[in-house]
């Protein structure tokens, strides 16, 4: 029997298991990168049903000697929420590893995957910036990003194919994910309107999945050329090159998904500025639809909102946006004229905001 110790001692030692966990947070991410380049979820999809260890390691074709490591990476992912132990079969007492929902968005194939945010998150171009966060503070660069490549993010991506094409990837497989629940549960946003510029639309994901729900919509995605080069539209859908701090293409409603948290309130005013010049009067259906993070507006959910605040990191640290708080957003809106705004729906760790002129 265990001897229990002092109060003190005890609060002394749980202090010190919280550092470490903070510490070592980098090993759920690094081994769950690990395991999506093993390509485990997929194997174990393409199994049907629940795989041993040995069974996984016959799969992957890896050394003999690294079973017990497979077991151990299997262990803290299984921990984490990304498998679970099920039976392999009724008539077999084993156990074996099986997808949860979590894992399931780990699958290549999937149209929604999040394969794409793990490249580029844990890609070690975006990975370097973080080191260099202190020295970001002393200096009078905009983001740690440019402190650790010379080069602000956006700047890197326009002349750097990798940068541009992970980016890409990964905010096209978001807004797929997206476009499922907005297109399915939020129709109202879009009904009566004849046209929308999707501003920062990217290869245009989220517009192809509103154009198809809504036919007769005419939809424009507007981007930086670089980003746009060599797609191709279709009847109801236009790829537009420009500038959003120069001119906005006209059009009943503009969309702004992800956009405006990657730039600092002076910007976001700008941008909202040139949205609004783009737009009818209110009278005449017109708004601005955001999609974007509000930040607490999940009080009771402990885990979305330090979700929120990883993101709003990642802003501050790779470009010069943030994540804000609906005080935050209505002083953005009032300072750029606009006249009011309405949350009509949440999209789990995102919001739908309308904004009127």
């Amino acid at each position: 029997m265990a001897l229990l110790i002092g109060k003190q001692s005890t609060e002394l030692l749980q202090a010190q298991a919280h550092v470490w966990n903070h510490i070592f947070n980098y090993v759920n991410s690094m081994s769950l990168k690990c395991a999506t380049q093993l390509g485990i979820p997929d194997i174990i999809h393409k199994h049907g049903k629940p795989m041993t260890v040995q069974e996984l390691v016959d799969a992957l074709h890896i050394n003999s000697a690294k079973a017990q490591a497979v077991y151990r990476l299997m262990r803290i992912l299984t921990h984490l929420g990304f498998f679970v132990e099920e039976k392999v079969s009724e008539d077999d007492s084993k156990m074996g590893y099986w997808l949860t929902q979590a894992s399931r968005l780990l699958l290549k194939d999937d149209a929604a995957s999040s394969l794409p945010f793990i490249k580029i998150f844990l890609d070690p171009l975006l990975i370097k910036p973080w080191h260099h966060m202190s020295e970001w503070f002393e200096n009078n660069d905009s983001s740690a990003f440019e402190t650790a490549h010379g080069r602000t993010f956006w700047d890197y991506g326009s002349q750097e194919p990798k940068l541009n094409h992970l980016f890409n990837e990964a905010m096209a497989c978001d807004a797929q994910l997206v476009s499922n629940v907005v297109t399915r549960d939020c129709k109202q946003v879009f009904e009566k309107l004849k046209s929308i510029v999707d501003v920062g639309g990217g290869t245009g994901s989220l517009a192809k999945a509103i154009v198809d729900s809504f036919p007769d919509l005419q939809c424009v995605v507007f981007d930086l050329p670089h980003v746009i080069a060599g797609l191709e539209g279709t009847k109801n859908l236009t790829y537009i090159g420009g500038n959003v701090f120069e001119t906005i293409p006209r059009a009943d409603a503009l969309l702004l998904k992800n956009i405006l948290h990657d730039w600092s309130d002076e910007d976001g005013v700008k941008i909202l500025k040139k949205c609004k010049e783009a737009i009818p009067c209110k009278e005449n259906g017109g708004k601005v639809i955001i999609i974007d993070m509000v930040v607490g507006n999940k009080k009771e959910d402990h885990e979305g909102i330090e979700t929120q605040l990883f993101y709003d990191m990642c802003m501050m640290v790779f470009a010069t946006g943030r994540e804000r708080t609906e005080k935050e957003w209505a002083k953005l809106f009032f300072d750029a004229g606009f006249t009011g705004y309405k949350i009509v729906y949440e999209l789990g760790l995102r919001s739908i905001i309308e904004v009127y002129p």
